[in-house]
């Protein structure tokens, strides 16, 4: 590493490597870099990561001696498909699938400890949407906090920068050539021949999300900016289970659907089931239709909530601790009391379009995890893939990374200024959202919101709050355009004004960055 200083006062200094994004990609994809001899440098904006969050497990199919039930490839992959609405890509979704025995056993080996039926054999849980029980989880609901706490073990000596906003991405004859970030001394820049963009998640475009503070659609806008295509963002997954206390917005606790797969149940305030007829999978459907089951019952019955009843559920406390404290600490004792839930925003199945390795349109610069779309979620994420897809394209784009910055040598320095750019303020545009384009969207609904956002005013970005309420006001523009364009209800989209899918439309959007202005955006 070297430290220059810029003629404008920057700070300048040159790394090999750098990951934006300290979750389980990003992690991931660090460890593989730098195992193969390159220079990283970590950038985290906050200190807590949705991997943390995540409360389900992995999905994984495990060689015919560990499970014993019949899973295959072939099965997973179908599942997979049927939960993405006719959008996922089929090459993508079994490259992914077929590689993460692997990719878990690499996990073991940093440490990790998965929960077992008996010694030696990995306890198996079943999910919404999965045919088979192929998902191992860590500490009954608190898988992420092992991942997240075996890599942030493995990854110690790496540099990792906290408190460092990634303001802009440099780029050079459609080469990637560092990175613009603004810390505690100030803006300055990282130049490296390869950038890797693990920034999770775009949930706080909402109210109420279960995503933690950092998950401000970062690396979508950044990418954006940097003239990259999007795919896929009108597909944003609504966890039809979020806690609810009847508080108001930021970051609320995710009640796993786990409790679903072991025999919870959903039921209205008259103790009506609310996925009886919607769905032969009935509560273990893919989330889509059951966040919309859900939505739907709320907005007949005028009710706050419905309610899991997971009473039923033996050893409650003991196998879900992590959901029985998030109760307790609302008031609620889960097995004495059905839990009050509502959909909250969760997962982004779109984002910056890349292969299964990562790889972006601009040369050395790679996306892994939520932020990137791959093809692997299409239209509804099926459960428990997430984690997956982390730490395999997570890795891979660690090692494609590397070979790049090997072959790349030096970036050229480039001395930036301060972006301008246009931001709604934040609750003004969460507001919008929430109500325009949740769950349920419409045309007409939708067209506010495009003149909520095309009324944002220009903004030197100069602080992490003026940043975020610039990606927000970028990536909600580019879902906006997206929900817009799709008119037909498919996956986690769902449109009032169109309910039906359309056959016609079975296939995904990319987005050029030029076309996602407001202005241009109409009905």
């Amino acid at each position: 590493m070297t430290h220059a200083c810029g003629g404008t006062g920057m700070w300048m200094q040159r790394t090999d490597v750098i990951v934006i994004g300290t979750g389980v990609a990003g992690l991931a994809a660090a460890l593989a870099a730098h195992r193969r001899g390159r220079n990283v440098v970590l950038l985290s904006k906050v200190g807590e990561t949705a991997t943390f969050y995540a409360q389900g497990g992995i999905a994984v199919v495990l060689p015919d001696v560990l499970q014993g039930n019949g899973d295959s490839i072939e099965a997973h992959v179908a599942d997979t498909l049927a939960a993405g609405g006719g959008i996922c890509d089929p090459q993508a979704v079994e490259s992914i699938v077929a590689d993460g025995y692997r990719a878990v056993t690499e996990l073991v080996a940093n440490g990790a400890c998965f929960d077992e039926s008996e010694p030696g054999r990995w306890a198996l849980t079943r999910e919404g949407g999965h045919s088979r029980r192929r998902i191992i989880h860590a500490g009954g609901d608190a898988t992420g906090a092992e991942v997240q706490r075996t890599l942030n073990y493995a990854a110690a000596n790496l540099d990792i920068r906290r408190n460092h906003v990634a303001l802009e991405l440099l780029v050079d004859s459609g080469t990637v050539t560092g990175v613009l970030v603004l810390t505690d001394d100030g803006p300055g820049v990282i130049h490296a021949p390869s950038v890797i963009l693990a920034t999770g998640g775009l949930g706080h475009l909402y109210q109420a999300t279960t995503n933690p503070e950092g998950s401000t659609g970062d690396g979508v806008a950044l990418a954006m900016w940097a003239g990259l295509p999007v795919s896929d963002l009108e597909f944003i997954q609504f966890h039809p289970t979020m806690l609810f206390s009847g508080h108001g917005g930021g970051r609320r606790p995710l009640i796993t659907e786990a409790l679903r797969g072991e025999g919870a149940k959903l039921s209205d305030s008259q103790g009506k089931p609310v996925t009886a007829g919607v769905h032969p999978m009935g509560d273990l459907a893919p989330r889509d239709v059951v966040a919309a089951a859900v939505q739907a019952r709320l907005a007949a019955s005028g009710d706050s909530c419905v309610y899991l009843d997971a009473r039923g559920v033996a050893n409650l406390a003991q196998r879900f601790p992590t959901v029985t404290a998030s109760c307790l600490e609302a008031g609620i004792d889960p097995t004495r009391q059905p839990i009050p839930v509502v959909p909250g925003a969760h997962y982004s199945c779109g984002g910056v379009l890349t292969d299964v390795s990562g790889r972006t349109d601009i040369a050395g610069l790679f996306a892994a995890g939520e932020v990137a779309r791959t093809g692997m979620h299409g239209a509804n994420r099926l459960a428990s893939n997430s984690l997956l897809e982390g730490l395999v394209v997570g890795g891979r784009a660690g090692a494609a990374a590397a070979r790049h910055a090997r072959k790349a040598g030096r970036a050229r320095m480039i001395t930036p200024t301060l972006p301008l750019r246009p931001a709604v303020a934040r609750a003004d545009l969460q507001r919008a959202m929430t109500r325009y384009a949740s769950v349920v969207r419409s045309g007409d609904g939708l067209g506010e919101l495009v003149e909520v956002l095309d009324g944002a005013a220009q903004r030197v970005i100069k602080s992490r709050n003026d940043f975020e309420d610039s990606a927000l006001t970028a990536v909600a523009t580019a879902v906006a355009a997206a929900a817009l364009g799709r008119t037909e209800s498919r996956g986690s989209h769902h449109r009032s004004d169109y309910p039906e899918a359309d056959p016609e439309q079975a296939f995904s959007v990319t987005r050029a960055a030029s076309s996602l202005a407001p202005a241009a955006v109409g009905c």
